[in-house]
C-alpha cells in the first residue's frame, strides 16, 4: 500500500493531519445525510449530485501550499530550497553574502531553506571556497542565518557533507579542475578505494579504519554544531558522488573489508552515521537524508538499491529522504528533462513508506503542485530557478489563487492599489 494512504498519514503524522482527516469524514457525512431520498434519484439533479461527490472523493487532501508537519517541526507550505554551493565562504565562515542569498528566499515564502553543503572537516571540502561547520568558531555565522530563516517564518536547515575523492577543486567558475598540489590551494583527498573520479584527478587514499572513525566523529561533532545554531532540520548527504555515495555505488567502491562488495557492506558507513546523528539530532527535530537514486551507470548504484537503503534509514529514524541522481562518473548518460528525478521520489515513496522530496528542473508551481497532489513527494525542492527568482514561493500563491504572503513592509506597498 502506498505510503501516502491516509491510514499510514494518521499514523505518522501530527495531530493536524487526524484532525484534516476527521473535518473531511465529517464533510462526507454532512453530504450523505442531506442527499436527495431514494425515490427522487432518478432525476437530473441527483445524478448531478452523485457525480459530484465521486469526484470530490478524488480531490488531493494536501497540495503545494498546504502545510506540513514532520516530528513537532512545521513547514508553511511543501516548497523547499535546494542546498546549492556558492563556494564564497573563506575557510569554511559564512558571511554577509550568506545571509542576503538565503535570507532573500526565506522573504520569499519558501517553507524550507536549506544551507549548502557544509562540510564537515576541512578536507571535505569541494573547494577552498565551501561553507564549513568543522569547528566551534563557525557556529554564530551560521545561527545568525538561521535565525534570519525563522523570524521570516521560513524553517532553517543545513546539510551536512564531505566532498571524499571529489574535494580539492577550483571554483567552477574558473574551470572546476582539480587542485593537486598545495601551491594551487589544494590537499590530498580520500575515498573508500584508490579510484580517482575523472582522468587527470588525483587518486585518492583509500580510507583506513581511523579515517572511516574520523569522519563519523566530524560528523556527530558537525551536528552538534548545526543544532547549536538553531538550525531545525539536519540534512545528511549521501549524493553526487561525494563521500558517502562513493561507498554505496560499486563503481567507486572496490573495498575488500566490511564497507565494501555485498550491499549491506556498501551501505554499513551510511547507516553508521545516520544512527549517529540520528542520536544527536533532537526526537521532537526532522533528520533527512539526501541520495543519488541511480548512478545512470551499468554496474552502479540503481534504485532497487536505494529502495533496500531507504528502508534502513527509516528504521534508523530518518524522516525523508532527499531524491536526486548521478555524480559518480563523469560519462553517466542522463536523460534531463523536467521533473526527470521525480519518479524515482515516487517510488521510494510507495516502496520504502518513507517522505520524499522531490527535485530536478522543477521550474513552474502547476506542475510542482502535481508532484505533490500525486503523492510523488511531500516536499518540492527548487534549485536553479530560485536563483532566477527569489519570489518563487510568493509568486506560485498568486498563480494558485491564494493571496501572496509577503512580508509586512512589502505587502504594504505592493498590495495597495490607485483609486
Amino acid at each position: 500500500m502506498p505510503y501516502y494512504d491516509q491510514s499510514k498519514r494518521d499514523k505518522s503524522e501530527d495531530s493536524s493531519s487526524v484532525s484534516e482527516a476527521e473535518s473531511l469524514m465529517a464533510t462526507a457525512a454532512l453530504r450523505q445525510s442531506t442527499a436527495p431520498p431514494a425515490h427522487r434519484s432518478a432525476g437530473p439533479s441527483a445524478i448531478q449530485t452523485h457525480c459530484q461527490s465521486e469526484h470530490d472523493r478524488e480531490v488531493p487532501e494536501v497540495d503545494l501550499l498546504s502545510p506540513l508537519t514532520i516530528r513537532s517541526v512545521t513547514f508553511r507550505n511543501r516548497i523547499a530550497m535546494s542546498p546549492m554551493c556558492m563556494y564564497s565562504a573563506q575557510d569554511g565562515f559564512a558571511n554577509d553574502f550568506h545571509l542576503v542569498h538565503l535570507g532573500s528566499r526565506a522573504i520569499g515564502g519558501m517553507g524550507l531553506v536549506m544551507v549548502e553543503a557544509t562540510a564537515v572537516t576541512a578536507e571535505g571540502r569541494i573547494s577552498p571556497g565551501d561553507m564549513g561547520i568543522w569547528k566551534d568558531d563557525h557556529i554564530e555565522p551560521l545561527a545568525r542565518i538561521a535565525r534570519f530563516v525563522e523570524a521570516q517564518g521560513a524553517v532553517s536547515g543545513i546539510q551536512l557533507a564531505h566532498a571524499g575523492r571529489k574535494a580539492s577543486c577550483d571554483a567552477p567558475w574558473t574551470g572546476g579542475n582539480s587542485l593537486k598540489t598545495a601551491t594551487e590551494g589544494g590537499w590530498p583527498v580520500i575515498g573508500p578505494s584508490s579510484l580517482p573520479f575523472d582522468a587527470g584527478d588525483p587518486v585518492p587514499a583509500a580510507m583506513s579504519d581511523a579515517d572511516i572513525e574520523h569522519c563519523i566523529d566530524g560528523w556527530e561533532s558537525a551536528a552538534r554544531r548545526a543544532l547549536e545554531a538553531g538550525f531545525k532540520v539536519i540534512e545528511l548527504h549521501a549524493a553526487h558522488g561525494y563521500l558517502m555515495h562513493e561507498f554505496l555505488s560499486p563503481i567507486s567502491n572496490h573495498r575488500t573489508d566490511e564497507y565494501g562488495g555485498s550491499l549491506e557492506n556498501r551501505m554499513r558507513l551510511l547507516l553508521r552515521v545516520a544512527g549517529r546523528l540520528r542520536e544527536v539530532i533532537p526526537q521532537e527535530l526532522p533528520f533527512f537524508v539526501r541520495i543519488s537514486a541511480t548512478d545512470w551507470a551499468d554496474g552502479g548504484w540503481d534504485i532497487e538499491q536505494s529502495v533496500v537503503l531507504c528502508r534502513e534509514l527509516k528504521a534508523l529514524g530518518a524522516d525523508l529522504i532527499d531524491v536526486s541522481s548521478g555524480g559518480t562518473t563523469p560519462d553517466a548518460k542522463i536523460p534531463v528533462a523536467r521533473g526527470y528525478q521525480v519518479p524515482f521520489a515516487g517510488r521510494i515513496r510507495d516502496e520504502a513508506e518513507i517522505r520524499t522530496g522531490g527535485v530536478g528542473l522543477i521550474t513552474d508551481s502547476q506542475y510542482a503542485d502535481e508532484i505533490i497532489t500525486s503523492g510523488q513527494a511531500d516536499l518540492v525542492f527548487i534549485g536553479r530557478e530560485l536563483l532566477r527568482e527569489p519570489y518563487w514561493a510568493i509568486k506560485a500563491q498568486h498563480a494558485m489563487g491564494v493571496e501572496p504572503a509577503w512580508p509586512i513592509p512589502y505587502g504594504y506597498a505592493v498590495k495597495r492599489r490607485p483609486k
